[in-house]
């Protein structure tokens, strides 16, 4: 009954606003980035059907892409009240996040298929670009969106146009570029519910000549969190301040001639994400045992997904650090444009972790249970982990792009990167043998030990390729695709462990070791496209994928896993038609897919001393296909209604033996991938009530659902099971004040309207046999106000 209740208030999301797709955008000829040049409120509404994305690295429509696309503006992102990419989420339905303990180890999902690893030698999946330069580690795309005109998620592999480690897709995300007048606004939200949280950002237009102009942006924000931690006297955790600015010049040095220069900077300080433990500790499975008897006496009473609580004296944290600029110059030749875009980031990490869920350390020993039973097992060991990383990547791609409208259109490129990874990790831990269980080890000194171990490894990626795609125009109607890339990679790796003692999750000394690989790849694209109608598109691709090698360096590396992670490579085809009807104003795309992926790379669930742990390997081969429906509706100036629907079928096609050669480690063939959910939705609108005076009205609401998916892929059916998060559904209602000329705005929103708790992340490895959860702030019904000025 509550799914059907929920499910009606999704449908109910339409009579109000949060448009997911819609935004407007100016272009440049030649294939330059895209961005709207004003504030949102001062453009003019466009219709649906002249959405432009620079997906194929022009400027053109969205309707004339040939590839599955979905575009989520950065109104939408800030109407929702999201800051990163966790919340395109609810708006993209084929797109997951995988929440993790520290922002470093989070990743995305597209069509089920995304890279969740813990080595500093692996890379995602999904690529992310922002404003033409790719961001070569996971976690710095996760950081805060500012001043977002538009993110792209192109779905499927996309190893043509944007290279390696794009073989699940690409988030492609345009910031806002200046206004040709002084202006700007400002903005301050409020929300609380379950946390107070605080936010203000801004941003200036300055016209500097009639050529030449800058935008800078600015932002803060601080949230409490939604967790309360028992050890530190119920102060809450999961929470974050964040700050940072960015600065953007355009410059029209000729009449043919465009720099762009780009800078940004930003520090976060997270005490996210503590796990709580959602499930009464017991030992083994089908057993009990004395630590995990003792374990559910010390521990937060278990909820599930409602679980809120946590006994921890270790605050699970992520300070990070990063800034980078970048340069993108188009110079117009004749009727070709050349296209330059060089950059240099740095992103710094340190995780600092608790990873025995406890307040303190505990004995060895016996315990007598609330039975009167006496059992007997091992201890409640302390492990703290600390890891700083520090990163630096540089980029430069140059293209030439052709008119769209002769009959071989094409772009030509080359790309080259270098990003290189250091970290130093140390894991603590305290260990003591008084009997009986349950002792705090604090209390006995002289049978304490301290094991500790300090590892100091790191990767160097090297990246060059060459790229080319084009058109033929063989009629109006009727168009051929295709495209070639050749990529070779190298990738060089070290690593060095120093230890004082074994411990639960410390391994012996080694090292040093260092290992390089290299790899030549030809990836590429073919397909058809044919207009079927003046207002429909049908096309049929072929997409050959490509993941570049890896090893799996993490803190407890052993001679047994220095082995080369091969390449992983995806055949993708995929048909679809795109609609645009009622003169632009209702936009409805459909696509079908097959995609299987050989040499898959993916974490193992493996125990190392005693500690559960996740080992990097190719897993084998999977497939996934399925379905997707986008729909953006604009039937008048003032109403929006968009939304979109996904039917995923992701699996294990065959998996393959662990490097330790554990056979009950193999997961059987048909299993579902992880944050695959079958099926996912999205439904908003928005309305404004045009009153005649002073001050209109906005309305909005926004609806998402997805079915039951599984968060750890693992052999045992068991764990898989307990392991699996429920399905859910959410809600959000808004109301505001809008000035009759967009001159200032309040709304006032409700998050979670029917209070639908979820879990992000439910995973094995708790204490006494327990199940680790995160909680996400959305998995509670929280309230906002935010206020907007324009000038």
């Amino acid at each position: 009954m509550k799914k059907q209740i929920l499910m009606a208030g999704a449908a109910l999301a339409v009579l109000a606003a949060l448009p997911a797709s819609a935004q407007g955008a100016a272009s440049q000829e030649g294939g330059t980035a895209t961005g709207a040049a004003t504030a949102p409120e001062e453009a003019t509404e466009p219709n649906a059907g002249d959405i432009v994305v620079t997906a194929q690295k022009r400027s053109e429509r969205l309707q004339d892409v040939p590839v599955a696309i979905s575009v989520v503006s950065g109104d939408a992102l800030a109407a929702r009240g999201s800051v990163n990419l966790e919340g395109a989420q609810y708006l993209v339905p084929t797109l997951n996040f995988r929440k993790s303990g520290t922002a470093i180890n989070q990743s995305l999902f597209l069509r089920g298929v995304g890279t969740s690893t813990f080595s500093i030698a692996g890379e995602p999946s999904i690529s992310t670009v922002v404003d033409g330069v790719v961001y070569s580690r996971a976690g710095e795309a996760f950081s805060d969106l500012i001043d977002i005109d538009r993110i792209e998620v192109l779905r499927g592999p996309q190893g043509t146009l944007f290279g390696k480690n794009t073989s699940a897709g690409v988030i492609n995300i345009v910031t806002k570029r200046p206004g040709k007048d002084l202006g700007g606004f400002v903005e301050g939200g409020y929300y609380f519910g379950n946390g107070n949280e605080y936010r203000v950002r801004g941003a200036l237009d300055l016209p500097v000549t009639s050529d030449v102009a800058l935008r800078v942006t600015g932002f803060y924000g601080n949230y409490d969190g939604n967790i309360r931690n028992q050890a530190y006297g119920n102060r809450r955790v999961n929470g974050y301040e964040h700050y940072g600015a960015r600065a953007m010049l355009v410059a029209n040095l000729a009449s043919n001639f465009t720099a762009t220069i780009i800078a940004d900077y930003r520090e976060s300080k997270d005490d996210c994400c503590a796990e709580v433990i959602g499930t009464t500790p017991t030992g083994t499975p089908g057993t009990v045992s004395a630590a995990g008897a003792f374990a559910a006496t010390v521990l937060p009473p278990a909820q599930g997904d409602r679980t809120r609580l946590i006994n921890q004296d270790l605050i699970t944290r992520t300070n990070e650090k990063s800034w980078g600029v970048s340069g993108q110059f188009d110079w117009e030749l004749g009727n070709q444009t050349v296209t330059y875009i060089g950059s240099y980031r740095e992103y710094d990490n340190e995780e600092i972790r608790d990873g025995d869920w406890l307040s303190q350390a505990y004995s060895n020993g016996t315990f007598v249970n609330a039975s009167g039973q006496t059992v007997t097992g091992a201890g409640l060991n302390q492990l703290h982990d600390f890891g700083p990383q520090v990163s630096n990547t540089i980029t430069q791609e140059l293209r030439l792009t052709s008119p769209a409208d002769q009959f071989f259109s094409y772009v030509l490129g080359a790309f080259y990167s270098r990003a290189e990874t250091t970290r130093t990790f140390t894991r603590n831990d305290i260990v003591c043998n008084a009997a009986p269980v349950g002792t705090p080890c604090s209390t006995v000194p002289a049978l304490t030990t301290r094991p500790t171990g300090t590892a100091v490894f790191g990767s160097v990626f090297k990246n060059f390729a060459l790229f080319g795609q084009g058109t033929l125009n063989f009629t109006d109607r009727f168009r051929g695709i295709v495209g070639i890339r050749y990529t070779t990679d190298q990738l060089d790796v070290f690593h060095r462990r120093d230890t004082t003692l074994a411990g639960p999750g410390i391994q012996p000394s080694f090292g040093p070791f260092t290992g390089k690989t290299t790899n030549d790849n030809w990836s590429g694209k073919a397909g058809v496209q044919y207009d079927l109608l003046p207002q429909s598109t049908g096309y049929a691709t072929y997409a050959r994928g490509y993941k570049g090698p890896a090893f799996n360096i993490f803190y407890n590396l052993t001679a047994t896993g220095t082995n080369v992670i091969e390449p992983e490579t995806a055949d993708s085809y995929e048909i679809g038609l795109k609609n645009t009807l009622f003169g632009g104003k209702l936009v409805v795309n459909i696509a079908g897919y097959y995609a299987k992926y050989n040499n898959f790379q993916a974490n193992n669930p493996d125990e190392v001393a005693g500690v559960l742990v996740t080992r990097f390997t190719n897993a084998g081969r999977i497939s996934t296909r399925g379905v997707e429906l986008d729909m953006l509706f604009q039937p008048a100036r003032d109403m929006t209604f968009s939304g979109g629907l996904a039917y995923t079928d992701a699996r294990v096609d065959q998996f393959r033996v662990p490097t330790n050669g554990v056979v009950t480690g193999v997961v059987p063939s048909g299993t579902p991938l992880g944050y695959a959910p079958k099926w996912k939705g999205s439904l908003g609108a928005d309305y404004r009530v045009r009153t005649g005076g002073p001050v209109d009205v906005a309305l909005g609401a926004q609806g998402s659902y997805q079915s039951s998916q599984l968060s750890q892929l693992d052999a045992s059916a068991a764990v898989r099971a307990a392991t699996t998060i429920k399905a859910y559904g959410l809600v959000d209602l808004s109301a505001g004040l809008v000035d009759s000329e967009d001159r200032y705005r309040v709304t006032f929103q409700v998050k979670n309207l029917f209070d639908q708790s979820f879990a992000a992340a439910i995973t094995s490895g708790g204490p006494g046999g327990s199940y680790r959860y995160i909680i996400p702030r959305d998995a509670d019904r929280y309230y906002g106000v935010t206020a907007r000025v324009n000038f």
